[in-house]
């Protein structure tokens, strides 16, 4: 089932008040379960955890890993938890009130660079992010670019892939961004995309930057679509948000995080395929709760966004170096954050349990050519 912290829950979960033995057990401590806890598949659980989400469809490798049974078949007893913010779930992380997150790629590079001890084990979703406009700025016009938010207010979330990529489309074009009067394109920051977007009701607001399913919400609006990430050559296969640990906790429990893996790259086995279209939206539904025409689009609209648990370390690296030469972030290391070794393992063990599966053969093809 859906889980989502409120605003007073957040803020005891991530200070950690009032957390006895019974409350450290809610929020999933990992650990072997004690007794002879079975799951409904008759599979015993090993494993209790909590897995940070935020409001995003794209996140539905864990969504369809929970409601299709593949976390209990891994002997994990998974509660997916919502959030509001990335630093919220870095904080969960660090507090050892969730065992692993789905974070976005600069958030998580932004904190990797500046000291946290996490590491990305593997993927969660590529492209799936923009910008949006109020229709009235595109009445009469037959085509635009990023160039159309000159003199508009946008409203962007901080230390996001969105606002790395918004600065520099807008680089690229020669105008100039920045809070305040004086520059070409003025920007509004909010600590989270859903403070940006209801922001965007407001006349003060003009544009807004989207990740699913916020694009598909704004187009049901009536508002129009300033860019895609996916349209822009510059970000073209972009990632986004990854699979994120402690590093000690991916080397403390291995096993944990290969079970948990092979999950999720079951998940994806079973929303690729066609015939699992309608529950896949389901699915997504029970934690994304908005209509289904706009999960379809935010999940099945080709070339748009992509749930992909491979970690892709090396289109990773080309954000952090792009983020770092452009000043976004300070460069570091990023080899000694990055285990590719646990998703390694859960899709060999997958390809040996099912060698005729054409999904397992298609990551690994494309495991093997881009780490």
């Amino acid at each position: 089932m859906a889980q989502e912290v409120t605003a007073y829950s957040r803020r005891s979960f991530l200070k950690g008040s009032l957390i006895g033995a019974g409350a450290l057990a809610a929020f999933g401590v990992v650990g072997c379960s004690s007794g002879s806890q079975e799951s409904s598949s008759g599979k015993e659980i090993k494993y209790d955890i909590t897995v940070g989400h935020l409001n995003s469809t794209a996140h539905l490798l864990a969504f369809v890993a929970k409601e299709e049974g593949f976390f209990a078949e891994e002997g994990i007893n998974a509660t997916l938890t919502q959030f509001s913010s990335q630093s919220e779930l870095v904080s969960g992380l660090e507090s050892n009130k969730l065992q692993f997150v789905f974070l976005g790629s600069v958030p998580t590079l932004v904190n990797q660079s500046s000291g946290h001890d996490i590491s990305i084990f593997g993927g969660a979703m590529s492209n799936g992010h923009g910008y949006v406009i109020k229709s009235k700025y595109t009445e009469g016009l037959s085509s635009w670019d990023v160039t159309i938010l000159k003199g508009k207010n946008v409203a962007v979330p901080r230390t996001t892939v969105q606002e790395l990529e918004l600065y520099q489309l807008l680089a690229s074009k020669g105008l100039t961004y920045g809070e305040g009067d004086g520059y070409d394109v003025h920007i509004v920051l909010f600590d989270s995309q859903k403070d940006a977007y209801n922001a965007f009701s407001n006349d003060t607001i003009d544009a807004v930057s989207c990740y699913s399913p916020y694009t598909s919400v704004a187009v049901a609006a009536g508002h129009s679509i300033v860019f895609k990430c996916s349209d822009e050559e510059l970000f073209k296969n972009q990632p986004c948000c990854r699979q994120v640990a402690l590093t000690s906790a991916l080397k403390e429990n291995h096993d944990l995080y290969v079970a948990s893996e092979r999950a999720l790259i079951k998940a994806y086995a079973f929303y690729k395929n066609e015939a699992n279209k309608q529950k896949t939206i389901a699915d997504v539904k029970t934690y994304i709760d908005i209509p289904e025409d706009e999960i379809e689009y935010e999940v099945f609209t080709p070339d748009y966004c992509d749930s992909n648990p491979d970690p892709d370390y090396q289109a990773t690296l080309e954000l952090k170096n792009s983020a770092a030469d452009f000043g976004y972030l300070q460069d570091f290391d990023l080899e000694e954050l990055y285990n590719l070794d646990i998703y390694d393992q859960a899709l060999g063990e997958l390809e040996k349990e099912d060698p005729n599966n054409t999904y397992y053969k298609s990551l690994r093809e494309h495991f093997d050519k881009y780490q």
